[in-house]
């Protein structure tokens, strides 16, 4: 970015840092949702409220499939 542009685009530092803050939160909020000690804490949590019957059979796949997913689709970020 050359010294004009810098300045003229000043203004809206502001908003350009807000977008990066949001980025990152979202790429937290993925990292933990697709976090695999955090699917398999879930999928434990699962599998006891089965064995306790708080839930029936139906829902526990229901549920164990869509955290099996999550696994399967789990983004790769590089170092950056």
């Amino acid at each position: 970015m050359g010294l004009v542009s810098g300045i003229l685009l000043l203004p809206l530092a502001p908003i350009r840092g807000v977008g990066w803050i949001a980025d990152r939160l979202i790429e937290a909020a993925e990292d933990e949702l697709y976090s695999p000690d955090a699917v398999r804490a879930r999928l434990a949590a699962l599998n006891e409220a089965l064995d306790q019957g708080d839930i029936d059979l139906d829902q526990f796949e229901r549920e164990e499939e869509h955290l099996l997913d999550l696994l399967e689709r789990r983004p790769y970020r590089t170092a950056s």
